[in-house]
């Protein structure tokens, strides 16, 4: 195959791996960034609106304000028929994400009725309005938040905790069995972790830590400290031990050896490992739908929500601040894994 042949199929390859990932996460943004009009509007633009082209006629036969909105096509559709200005504000911060106040809707307004003409507006959306809405949407949504957090910290504790040790373990001191063992800890990722929350449910309730993040922790642990253990072991193995020796013989202790020497020459492999356990947590919606009642992480608080036009766009809002600190913690920590994969 021609050489210009085999770039321009890779390169094909690449859009095509790109826009599976980009487009579902453009239009999630989109309808997070959308009223509740917007949301059902067919066909869906690319681009949210930044802001709403207003019509307001007044019907002197019913006393009240024509309000149309400017559509796509230019055409301009009658949404509402409203008198109170408190209804009018009201409505146009739940359907069309505009935050104004009563008196500066009386003042576009007044004008249509006293010229008896209509009156045609721009009102700016304010455009993460659904983002600080969500959680006075959603119950219990900012304490999910600091459930999520809490939980996924205490995860990467756990899990780099012990199995950075045992991975020390396994790569320092001549132990019988160490290829056993080192295959025994990695076998324990191969089970679902739901396997394990069913059972394990049983005793956190006992150890009286049923619906709490610890306990969550725990069970999220599980099959991480196995795949922390076996890369800080393989980490360890590539840290030459003259370095350790050297600092022994200059009078440092093995405690200030490893946390000057060895430590940074291993860091790669704890934040490849603690990647892997931030988003097991953070990600995670099974486990937690076992194993809590009242504290459910944001997560699992989403999963119960998503679905239904009313409140789509608050959902998707709450999705995409469930996916930033991903984003940020796999961003932080692409050095290190760089480093230890090339």
């Amino acid at each position: 195959m021609n050489k210009h042949i085999r770039k321009v199929i890779f390169y094909l390859l690449i859009v095509l791996i790109s826009s599976i990932v980009i487009v579902p996460m453009t239009y999630l943004v989109n309808v997070s960034l959308s009223s509740q009009l917007e949301v059902n509007d067919f066909p869906k633009p690319l681009l949210p609106r930044l802001g709403h082209d207003i019509k307001v006629e007044w019907d002197e036969d019913h006393s009240y304000y024509i309000i149309s909105r400017k559509s796509f096509n230019g055409e301009y559709k009658e949404l509402n028929y409203l008198s109170d200005f408190k209804q009018v504000q009201t409505y146009f911060r739940t359907y069309l994400n505009v935050n104004k106040t009563a008196e500066e809707y009386e003042a576009d307004f007044t004008v249509a009725r006293e010229s008896g003409s209509p009156v045609f507006l721009h009102y700016n959306k304010t455009i993460f309005l659904n983002y600080t809405k969500f959680f006075s949407i959603f119950d219990g949504a900012g304490q999910a938040l600091v459930n999520s957090i809490t939980a996924a910290l205490l995860t990467i504790l756990i899990s780099m905790s012990i199995g950075g040790c045992v991975g020390y373990a396994l790569a320092r001191t001549a132990i019988k069995g160490k290829n056993a063992i080192g295959l025994g800890v990695l076998i324990v990722r191969m089970f679902p972790a739901i396997s394990i929350a069913v059972p394990m449910a049983v005793l956190l309730i006992r150890f009286g830590m049923y619906d709490s993040m610890l306990g969550l922790a725990v069970i999220y642990s599980i099959p991480n400290i196995g795949l922390t253990a076996w890369i800080t072991k393989s980490i360890f193995l590539s840290v030459d031990k003259e370095y350790e020796e050297a600092s022994l013989v200059f009078g440092a202790t093995k405690a200030q050896t490893f946390r000057k020497i060895t430590l940074p020459l291993v860091l790669p492999a704890f934040a490849a490992s603690s990647m892997f356990a931030f988003i097991t947590a953070w990600n995670d919606t099974a486990i937690s739908l076992l194993l809590t009642n009242e504290n459910q992480t944001l997560a699992l608080l989403l999963y119960k929500n998503m679905g239904g036009s009313a409140s789509l766009h608050y959902a998707t809002s709450g999705a995409v601040m469930l996916i930033i600190p991903a984003l940020i913690f796999t961003f932080l920590t692409k050095d290190y894994v760089n480093k230890m994969w090339g």
